[in-house]
C-alpha cells in the first residue's frame, strides 16, 4: 500500500511540474514565441504560460523545506515582470514557512483541486466493451484530437478550436501520449498520459456531447493505465474538480484521495 504522505506529495508534485514544464516548452514551440517559459525557485518552479492560462502559476514550492523570504520574493517577481498576478498550487502537506509567506501579502483562494493515486501492478489490463477503443494518435491526428477535446470541453460539435487554446499544445508536448476513443467509427473523446519517475499523470479527458454515458472516459482511462502498468510504473495519478463526473469514474477504479490541492492568487 502506497500511503498519502510527505513522501507520495513530493512524488506527485514532482509528476505534476514535471507536466507544467513540458507544456510551457510546447506551447512556446507551438505559438513560435518566447512568452512561455519557467524558472526554478526554491524548491518548485514558476511556470507561465501565457495570461489567463492554467498553467500559468507556480508548483512544487515549499515540498523540501522552509521557504525563505527570497525565494518567495524571486516567486512573485517572476510573474509582476509579466504583467501578471503571482498565482501557485498550494498542496496541503507543504511546509508551514510558504503558509506564513502567503497570509503576510494577502493571497486568496481561487479554486480546489482533488489529486487521486492509485498503485499499479506490473501487466495489469482491463477489458475493452466490443464497440469502443482507444488508442495513441497518430502525428497527423493532432488536430483532430485538439477538436475533439475541445469540442467535449465546451459541450458543442459546432465549435472549432485555434492554436492559442489551453488544450492545443498537448499533442506536442514531451514525454507525452494523447489518446482518441473510437465509438461507431468517430472520435467520441480524449485522454493524455505523461509518465515520470514511475507515475502515471492522466489528465486532458473530455468526451463528445453525443458520446457521453457510454463508457468513453472508462474506456480512455482503462487504456492509459494497462499501457502505464506495462512500462513499470507503480503509481496512477489524476486531478479531477471535487464533487463531478471525473471523479466518480476514478474511485470505480480505485484511486484513492491524496490531499486537495488550492489555487492562490495575490
Amino acid at each position: 500500500m502506497i500511503f498519502a504522505d510527505l513522501a507520495l506529495a513530493q512524488r506527485l508534485e514532482a509528476a505534476e511540474a514535471a507536466r507544467y514544464l513540458d507544456y510551457a516548452a510546447a506551447r512556446a514551440r507551438l505559438l513560435g514565441s518566447t512568452c512561455c517559459n519557467s524558472e526554478p525557485v526554491g524548491s518548485g518552479h514558476a511556470v507561465w504560460a501565457g495570461v489567463d492560462n492554467p498553467y500559468s502559476r507556480s508548483v512544487g514550492l515549499g515540498l523540501h523545506g522552509p521557504v525563505n523570504e527570497t525565494e518567495f520574493e524571486q516567486f512573485e517577481a517572476f510573474y509582476r515582470d509579466r504583467g501578471a498576478t503571482p498565482a501557485l498550487s498550494l498542496c496541503p502537506l507543504t511546509d508551514p514557512t510558504l503558509l506564513d509567506h502567503l497570509n503576510r501579502r494577502g493571497y486568496r483562494i481561487e479554486m480546489f483541486m482533488h489529486v487521486w493515486y492509485r498503485s499499479l501492478a506490473r501487466y495489469e489490463s482491463y477489458p475493452a466493451p466490443p464497440d469502443l477503443s482507444a488508442r495513441v494518435i497518430e502525428p497527423e491526428e493532432a488536430d483532430l484530437w485538439t477538436l475533439t477535446a475541445f469540442r467535449g470541453e465546451l459541450d458543442s460539435d459546432e465549435v472549432a478550436p485555434n492554436a492559442s487554446i489551453t488544450i492545443a499544445a498537448y499533442p506536442y508536448m514531451a514525454h507525452t501520449t494523447c489518446w482518441l476513443a473510437w465509438l461507431d467509427g468517430e472520435p467520441a473523446g480524449v485522454g493524455t498520459l505523461r509518465i515520470h519517475d514511475g507515475a502515471a499523470a492522466l489528465f486532458g479527458a473530455s468526451t463528445r456531447p453525443a458520446y457521453r454515458n457510454r463508457g468513453v472516459q472508462n474506456v480512455l482511462l482503462h487504456a492509459r493505465l494497462t499501457v502505464a502498468a506495462k512500462a513499470g510504473c507503480d503509481l496512477a495519478v489524476i486531478h479531477t474538480e471535487p464533487g463531478g463526473p471525473s471523479q466518480r469514474n476514478v474511485e470505480r477504479l480505485g484511486f484513492r484521495l491524496a490531499y486537495t490541492k488550492v489555487t492562490m492568487r495575490k
